[in-house]
């Protein structure tokens, strides 16, 4: 009987500590839930959900006559919840689905895609990618394919949203237009950053069992905000112009690289530049800009700042006559020599200018300030040299001009320093000082951007800056500029004369330092970069130009025989593009009516026909349109796009038209200006995905 009663109270003793037990636990469970539930919650969602920056879509840039030269353009990549997906909807649809993305995309075969979407499902993946690039037109048809057809929550389809930046004109400017590489933006796209981007916005994303994060919705938490506009002061038509002649003479000399660059003389504004490097291939490319980044010794274009110093210090007069010998002249203990055997013996200032004398020049910089250098280099910087330009592309390559007294300075630097060595300067800011002589010694600072938009409203509107008011005084600058027209007529760039307007520059060729190797290569020989800087016209200056062309090969390797072709290759275009005759008093005068235009935005269309008080007969208020004016009346008729059949685009304008063939499966060529006069495949054709379409612009 007691052994009983123990074996009973041991049971009951159990039976009580076990439900203590559990209702100890049952209380934890309560407590975590009740009181501690909803931060345990808080990092389970840390821990599943995060936002996901979305990029907004990055602002257009334009050129200076509203051309594309970048611009952004919608791409989809489509991926599949296969896991989520009814077992019924998916077995009687998938084989259908393979077909039809298989004929939609040409990647793979209908096996292909049948094979993958099958071991995805077996792999429960939440994530599986389908498509990436997809075009709004090819997304618009895969929306309505099985199983897809059904959305986001029956159907697995999930739809990220991207952007791919172009380059309507390819490679034109590239480098200074810019781009992105490993995160960082160059170019006016680095320059102009924060205001192309917009504002970015947010989507929730979710972590699967699998470690794929996918949006939870298929709209965004905060939408993004589009960037902004900017319209450059880049022309197409001159650099197409400048880089056409460059790549030839690159080609040509067979040259390591090359630049160019055109100014406006009134405004600087840069209306081309061009930057060229050979490959390994042996092709050019536009990889770096020397024009803007590499400080390196100019040469003999150098010797017009030194002129100007003379003149204006009073130390010379152009007629007065220096003695270069047999051109030969010892400074201390290294020998000046002129590029002519025998030198020029007796001649003028203007002509020891003309004919790009090394012993001339030096001696009259050493006779003038030998006793007191610093005034040289201060009349120097009283032209705005030894600053940078302060241009808003980053990267400017710092200019340097030795000083007296440091450790660079020894007994030679002064007649060196006349001709171009022992000084360091970028194409560009060479470029500003001659564009300074031409502008009546007004020194501007370069000019890229002209205008801030957004949607087509003007935000910013910037104006052209002077750097310095006056490089010199206007008898210089009128002695200096016979002196520059004299290089093209009598001296070292009579070869680019021209009758029909007057060229004004200087040939420069000098020899190219390399760290521990002196003036010699890797193969022990001399290494040249030859230039020409000067405007055009001579007596009216419209523009200014600099070619520097690095390392040509073979024996012709000077300023004159290099870059001088170049420049007279760029002027003789321009001249006869850009540069027209003014109005004889006498000619007609004609009226001009409304115009009408083929394809546009309704919205664009209105904001047109406002501006001149045009009245609108339609209830359009979105979407394309056709209009056909009569009076002061405009027509509206609806035009509408069908999937697969390619687009009628004539009367569209060069962006409307790369955005509609784009997003319908089409890979574009153009060319000209305006609007689209003609397209290579015919409206209403099936569209065969991938094919190259040529639309010709009046």
């Amino acid at each position: 009987m007691d052994d009983k009663k123990r074996i009973l109270n041991r049971v009951y003793l159990v039976y009580f500590t076990m439900v203590v037990f559990g209702l100890l636990i049952f209380l934890k469970v309560l407590y975590i839930q009740v009181v501690e539930g909803e931060h345990w919650r808080q990092l389970e969602r840390q821990a599943n959900l995060r936002f996901e920056t979305i990029e907004a879509m990055r602002g257009n840039i334009y050129a200076d006559d509203n051309r594309l030269l970048a611009t952004s353009i919608p791409v989809y990549e489509i991926r599949m919840d296969v896991k989520t997906v009814d077992d019924e909807i998916f077995s009687e649809g998938v084989g259908s689905l393979a077909l039809r993305l298989s004929q939609l995309f040409g990647d793979k075969s209908q096996g292909q895609y049948l094979a993958d979407m099958n071991q995805a499902r077996r792999n429960g993946e939440r994530y599986f990618l389908i498509r990436r690039n997809v075009s709004h037109s090819q997304l618009a048809t895969l929306r309505e394919f099985p199983i897809f057809r059904y959305g986001r929550f029956r159907g697995g389809l999930i739809v990220v949203e991207r952007t791919r930046r172009i380059m309507p004109n390819r490679t034109l400017a590239a480098r200074t237009i810019g781009f992105k590489r490993e995160g960082i933006y160059v170019g006016l796209e680095g320059a102009y950053r924060e205001v192309l981007e917009g504002t970015r916005g947010k989507r929730l994303m979710q972590r699967t069992t699998g470690g794929d994060w996918i949006p939870i919705n298929d709209e965004n938490e905060i939408q993004p905000e589009n960037g902004k506009d900017i319209v450059t002061t880049i022309n197409i038509n001159i650099q197409d112009i400048v880089e056409t002649a460059l790549l030839n003479q690159l080609r040509k000399s067979g040259a390591a690289f090359g630049t160019a660059i055109v100014m406006e003389v009134a405004t600087g504004k840069i209306k081309a530049i061009s930057n060229l490097t050979r490959n390994q291939e042996g092709g050019y490319e536009e990889t770096m800009n020397y024009a803007i980044g590499e400080s390196a010794e100019p040469g003999s274009t150098f010797k017009l700042a030194s002129i100007i110093a003379l003149l204006e210090d009073g130390k010379v007069r152009p007629n007065d006559i220096v003695h270069t010998g047999e051109g030969e002249l010892l400074f201390a203990d290294r020998m000046m020599r002129d590029a002519r055997d025998g030198g020029f013996g007796s001649i003028t200032v203007q002509h020891a200018f003309e004919v790009s004398s090394n012993v001339g020049i030096s001696q009259l910089v050493h006779k003038a300030y030998a006793s007191n250098p610093r005034r040289f280099i201060e009349r120097l910087r009283s032209m705005g040299l030894g600053q940078p330009l302060g241009l808003e592309l980053p990267g400017e390559g710092q200019p340097f001009i030795s000083e007296p007294g440091s450790q660079s300075w020894s007994r030679v630097s002064l007649p060196w320093m006349s001709i171009g060595y022992e000084v360091s300067f970028t194409p560009l800011q060479i470029l500003s000082l001659y564009n300074a002589v031409a502008n009546g010694g007004k020194m501007m600072k370069p000019m890229f951007v002209q205008e801030i938009r957004q949607t087509g409203n003007t935000l910013q509107r910037f104006q052209p800056q002077v750097l310095n008011k006056s490089i010199a005084s206007q008898s210089t600058l009128r002695q200096v500029h016979e002196m520059l027209v004299g290089v093209v007529e009598n001296g070292t760039a009579r070869n680019i004369r021209t009758p029909q307007f007057g060229i004004a520059g200087k040939t420069g060729t000098v020899q190219v330092a390399y760290a521990g190797r002196g003036y010699r290569n890797v193969y022990g020989r001399p290494s040249y970069r030859s230039s020409f800087a000067g405007y055009f016209p001579a007596h009216q200056p419209a523009y200014s130009c600099i070619v520097v062309i690095h390392n040509p090969q073979g024996y012709i390797f000077t300023g004159g025989q290099i870059s001088a072709p170049v420049f007279r290759e760029i002027a003789d275009r321009v001249f006869a593009t850009h540069l027209r005759m003014p109005v004889e008093p006498n000619q007609e005068t004609y009226t001009v009516s409304l115009p009408g235009f083929r394809n546009s935005r309704v919205e664009d269309l209105r904001t047109v026909y406002a501006a001149f008080d045009a009245r609108l007969k339609s209830n359009l208020r979105t979407g394309w349109s056709s209009a056909v004016p009569s009076g002061d009346t405009i027509r509206l008729s609806e035009r509408q796009f069908i999937d697969n059949l390619v687009p009628d685009v004539v009367g569209m304008s060069l962006g409307n038209a790369l955005y509609v063939l784009e997003n319908s499966g089409l890979q574009v060529r153009f060319a000209g200006r305006g609007t689209v006069n003609s397209q290579s495949i015919r409206p209403g054709l099936r569209i065969v995905r991938g094919s190259q379409i040529f639309i010709e612009l009046n």
